[in-house]
């Protein structure tokens, strides 16, 4: 399995950004699509931004898409989240995933297709 540890968390008002970032350790990085995903109090874990192994490809719910971009370093074992306009309701604890190795990226959507994870930063947007 591959480590992962996520930074970049914090707190910030409406209307404002962040970037989050996830460094990845133990096996070769660019044989996993990465995720991110994201869980507020009381709800189920959601899933936010996803990317291929390559990084040419991304995936994100309407929640996020045109505020959030995902994007991968292969070179540095990196994945990272950019994070604008940002709403009350992105509110969450956020999670770095590494999908399993061996599915192709279209069929990776819930966090069941997803083999590893950070220990996830916390993400709070004040009104």
């Amino acid at each position: 399995q591959v480590q992962l540890v996520e930074s970049g968390g914090g707190l910030v008002q409406a209307g404002g950004s962040l970037r989050l970032s996830c460094a990845a350790s133990g096996r070769t990085f660019s044989n996993y699509p990465m995720g991110w995903f994201r869980q507020a109090p009381g709800k189920e874990r959601e899933f936010v931004a996803k990317i291929s192994r390559s990084g040419g490809n991304t995936d994100y719910p309407d929640s996020v898409k045109g505020r959030f971009t995902i994007s991968r370093d292969n070179a540095k074992n990196t994945v990272n989240l950019q994070m604008n306009s940002l709403k009350p309701e992105d509110t969450a604890v956020y999670y770095c995933a590494a999908g399993q190795s061996w599915k192709p990226y279209g069929s990776i959507w819930s966090a069941a297709d997803f083999a590893s994870w950070g220990q996830g930063t916390q993400v709070t947007v004040s009104s």
